[in-house]
Order: structure tokens, then sequence, then C-alpha cells
């Protein structure tokens, strides 16, 4: 591992890190060995080969993981990589609870690291399902090019919450005014909430949630 690869906004990460502070640190460190440049990447540790994103570190209220960005395409000879949905298609990831687990799976998490380095550079890519209902507007797909983990976290939303994402985006007639849409709901995209559900994280369509405080930042 050489400080030449280690970004400093990672390091502001860790020291503001609440919770699996100590899991990251561990799961940083495998990555690095592996020869990974490391980029901070939609407010997460994210490691690269050259200049491909290749996995990102980032927690969850349950588990924290590593989330390969083409998992889809690894063999998976342990059958350890999760789906986080079945509507989510490239991403996939490996979970943990603790750092001991990360510790025992040290020498597989770094066969999958470098499966997924040799995925890249063979230029593989994952055969993307097309959605037949309705049609992804320009200004959304340049938003899942620009940031994996948004496209990841949108296809985890329910079809139906899918759905009603890109009608909204896409009923304007000027492209300026889709992309002010789609900038104004990425955030709640990322944190798994549909169209008309609070900040609360409740729907408006539960008694106990008026709606008031809706998408109030």
């Amino acid at each position: 591992m050489t400080n030449s690869r280690m970004n400093p906004k990672v390091y502001d990460f860790l020291s503001k890190a609440k919770k699996w502070k100590e899991e990251y640190e561990t799961l940083r460190n495998i990555v690095l060995d592996c020869d990974l440049t490391e980029d901070f990447k939609w407010m997460h540790p994210c490691y690269t080969f050259e200049k491909k994103n290749i996995v990102l570190i980032h927690g969850f209220k349950e588990y924290c993981a590593l989330l390969f960005h083409k998992g889809a395409l690894l063999k998976d000879a342990h059958g350890i990589l999760i789906q986080q949905t079945e509507n989510v298609q490239a991403g996939r990831q490996i979970r943990f609870t603790s750092v001991q687990e990360i510790v025992e799976m040290e020498p597989i998490l770094k066969a999958y690291i470098n499966e997924a380095i040799e995925v890249e550079k063979a230029g593989l890519e994952v055969e993307k399902k097309e959605h037949k209902e309705f049609i992804i507007p320009d200004e959304l797909q340049n938003k899942f090019d620009e940031m994996p983990t948004f496209k990841t976290a949108f296809e985890a939303l329910t079809p139906g919450r899918q759905r009603a994402y890109i009608l909204y985006f896409s009923q304007p007639k000027q492209s300026k005014t889709r992309v002010s849409r789609v900038e104004k709901y990425m955030q709640q995209i990322l944190d798994g909430k549909g169209l008309n559900d609070c900040t609360c994280g409740l729907s408006q369509k539960k008694p106990n949630c008026d709606g008031s405080h809706k998408n109030i930042r």
C-alpha cells in the first residue's frame, strides 16, 4: 500500500464515521492491497483501476458492504454476492457486520477484487435489460452514467416508484427543467424514498404523516 494512492477525503470520511469505522478501515486496507487507486465519490470511498470504478465501501443501518460495480459479471465461487433487489442489474454487495468477519474473509475478498479488475481489463459490460413500459429520459440516464451508485439506488426502488419518477422527470418540455427535477430528487432516491414519500421516511398515504414536511431539507 502506498500513500500516493490514498485519498485525503477518505481520512475525513473515516474521522466522521459514527458507525462501522473499524470495519471501513479494515476493508480499506484490504482493497488498497489489491493495487487499486483510492477516490472519494458519491460521499463514499471508491476504488478504481485506470479510472474505472471497481468497488465502493459503504454502510447501512444493519451492515456495511463492498459494492462491486460490475458484480453481476463475477463468478461468485463462494456464493456471497448479494443483489439488493431484483431490479438491480449490475451491482452486487458483500455484506459484513463485524471486523472479525472481514478479517476471516480477507483472502476471498482479495480474490473477488482481483477478478473484478480482470473483468474491467477485459472490457466486459453488463447486458442491461430495457424497461419496456416506459422510456428513461436522457437527463436521468446521464446522471446514471455519471453516478453508478445513483443508478443502483434507483434500480433498488420498487417498479412503481421507478415509474413515478420517470413519468415526473419526463413531463417538462425543456431539458433544463428535466435536469432540475432529477437533481432535486437525487438525494431522495439515494435514500430509497419514492416521489411521494416524506423525508421522515413515511409515505403521505400513511395516517400518521400529513405530508406537511414533504421534501423539506
